[in-house]
């Protein structure tokens, strides 16, 4: 048992009939953390957090809120709240109702309501909406009511199930900017659900990184995004290219690596090869760089044909079609480049960008 940790999940399982949907998790959780499970839709990730919430019994493992086990305990006895994508407000009920409920059933004075309701809109930039109904609100002011609502007995734990899922694009950015100042402001740990990767790059303190009922990896953003464990991880989050090949001789620091589309050097990162070993190499699309090639494999490189040009988001990706077939992207600031399609075209990088991942959960 660790006492340094508010919540740890402990080789938590959960099986649907004949479907398994988690499948041994562990995850430890300090006081204060926004840690944020990223994965694709049945992954198991709203399985977690209704485990955490005691919506759901695992039918093996522990969940250890403040070092003791509440698996098999009620919901409403455990200091934990959720915040759902569709807010769930009593439609009935006008924004003080809605926010003082937590504390109304807990037969709290009526004063004592007014003035936390009144400390929990400020908080949540909505003086003056006390008297508003739901059915008055824009999404981004339901959510924050379903917010304030969440957090006014200060629970331990508040678990958001992809709470700006239903936002349009701006909204939903303001909103991550606001949800952020508002964990740090009250120090409460935060475990928030998505699938969206630039939402937890740019939310949380850790991701973990969730496929077929298992953690790929728990990082922080810069560690999930800069050294991926697995082709997974890599590919998810911030789409890298995988690239597979043999390792060849040390060269310095770095070991080479060729395939049929060409050959390289990379940086073993603390792991060994030996030649001939199989290497799969992960390379962000704008650490890569890209050239009209001459005729022939003049220096080290992948070899292949530009297939088309796209310009998004300030960045222009050029897609190459290696010789074995696999598409490359790379990424460049700019909206064009002397390349076009049909160009033969070369494919480089220095030795410290590409990082050797395992290809288990690509």
């Amino acid at each position: 048992m660790n006492h340094d940790y508010i919540l740890q999940l402990e080789d938590i399982h959960k099986r649907f009939g004949d479907t398994q949907v988690l499948n041994g998790i562990d995850l430890q959780v300090r006081q204060g953390e926004f840690i944020t499970l990223l994965g694709s839709s049945g992954c198991g990730k709203t399985t977690t957090l209704r485990i955490i919430a005691g919506l759901e019994t695992p039918d093996e493992g522990r969940v250890l809120l403040e070092g003791k086990d509440m698996a098999r305990t009620e919901p409403n006895k455990r200091d934990v709240n959720t915040v759902f994508q569709n807010y769930a407000l009593f439609p009935h009920m006008n924004v003080e109702q809605n926010v003082g409920y937590a504390l109304k059933i807990r037969r709290r004075n009526k004063e004592e309501i007014r003035s936390e309701v009144k400390r929990m809109l400020e908080l949540v930039q909505l003086e003056g909406f006390e008297k508003r109904m739901p059915s008055e609100l824009s999404g981004g002011q339901r959510q924050r009511v379903a917010i304030a609502r969440a957090v006014i007995n200060q629970p331990k734990l508040l678990l958001l199930d992809e709470p700006l899922g239903a936002l349009d694009l701006q909204l939903r950015r303001q909103m991550q900017q606001e949800l952020k100042r508002l964990q740090k402001k009250l120090g409460l740990t935060f475990i928030y659900i998505t699938h969206d990767q630039e939402e937890a790059l740019n939310m949380s303190d850790r991701i973990a990184v969730m496929k077929d009922g298992r953690f790929q990896q728990v990082g922080t953003p810069g560690e999930v995004y800069d050294s991926p464990r697995t082709a997974y991880v890599a590919q998810f989050v911030g789409s890298a290219n995988i690239v597979r090949g043999r390792a060849g001789e040390r060269a310095g620091e770095g070991v080479s690596f060729e395939n049929e589309d060409g050959r390289g050097e990379f940086l073993p990162r603390g792991k060994t090869f030996a030649p001939g070993d199989p290497v799969v190499l992960a390379i962000r699309g704008e650490q890569a760089q890209v050239e009209r090639a001459a005729g022939g494999q003049q220096g080290p490189g992948l070899y292949g044909t530009v297939k088309e040009k796209s310009f998004s988001g300030g960045m222009l990706r050029i897609c190459v079609e290696l010789a074995g077939g696999q598409e490359f992207i790379c990424s460049r600031h700019g909206i064009d480049s002397e390349l076009v399609p049909g160009d033969r075209a070369r494919v480089f990088w220095q030795p410290e960008q590409p990082c050797p991942v395992e290809e288990e959960g690509a």
